[in-house]
């Protein structure tokens, strides 16, 4: 068999073994949006426990987040999962924050004009800054009705997704606004812009550092993450965005916990503890 026709064959294997490993991964990602809801709901702190029963790493860290926090609310493990839980998490916090409710609104009116200085493209962002707004004006509304009416809206494919595509919105533009300081933590030979195009902006990219602190200090929301690893302590670190937030004006209105490339919503026992 000549040596051209073993490098085809070669090649034909390759592609082949190249189109089983897509098709499995698009599998898993059907089976996970047919079990797994986009925001789920509230559920004891103790499900997680029993999650990790034959895990004694994991499950001491769980019992560390005890008396910290009371209520774990899952979120779909599709990459879109920071946005999703930020998003749910603080505007169920708004429901009950009347003033705070008013200048998020005003925020988030405004922030159209500012993508589109940055020059986002102004028909296709009118879309989701109009869908993003109905959420928004239904959290206005108070009460249970609209907490119910939100959790409904989060997993509603729809309405979710374009709230996740316009919180990544309002991190690019964050990013790219503070480019200068921003550009000495991008890897690589990438513009700032360049690494919003490909990381930040597209759906299903995962959340590192960077996005949480562009998204934080845009809103100015202070946001808690617990990191849980498996590492040998058995505290849960944790780190608060944006890094100022000790001496800024934000609040820490949003708690996640962190497991490696996901991320959940927690719920403390008291506020900002």
């Amino acid at each position: 068999m000549s040596e051209e026709v073993v490098n085809e064959l070669n090649t034909e294997s390759n592609a082949s073994h190249d189109e089983l490993i897509i098709q499995q991964h698009r599998e898993i990602e059907r089976e996970i949006s047919d079990r797994i809801q986009l925001v789920g709901p509230k559920e004891s702190l103790s499900t997680l426990e029993s999650e990790y029963k034959n895990d004694e790493i994991y499950r001491r860290k769980v019992q560390n987040l005890y008396g910290k926090y009371e209520s774990i609310r899952r979120t779909r493990p599709d990459g879109n999962c920071f946005f999703r839980a930020f998003g749910f998490a603080y505007l169920e916090q708004l429901i009950n924050k009347k003033d705070e409710y008013e200048s998020f609104r005003e925020l988030a009116k405004k922030s159209k004009d500012k993508l589109i200085a940055l020059s986002f493209p102004q028909f296709t962002l009118e879309d989701f800054h109009d869908v993003f707004m109905e959420v928004v004006t239904v959290v206005g509304r108070g009460g249970n009705e609209a907490n119910e009416q939100l959790y409904k809206m989060f997993n509603e494919q729809g309405y979710s997704d374009y709230v996740v595509v316009y919180l990544r919105l309002i991190a690019s533009a964050h990013l790219q606004e503070k480019q200068d300081f921003y550009s000495n933590f991008i890897e690589g030979n990438r513009t700032v812009v360049d690494f919003c195009h490909q990381e930040v902006e597209p759906m299903y990219k995962e959340s590192d550092h960077i996005h949480i602190i562009a998204l934080s200090s845009a809103l100015n929301v202070g946001v808690r993450v617990k990191y849980m690893d498996r590492g040998e302590a058995s505290e849960v670190m944790a780190h608060d965005f944006p890094e100022d937030v000790a001496s800024s004006t934000a609040n820490i209105d949003v708690h996640l916990l962190y497991r490696p490339g996901h991320y959940d919503i927690l719920y403390p026992t008291m506020p900002n503890t």
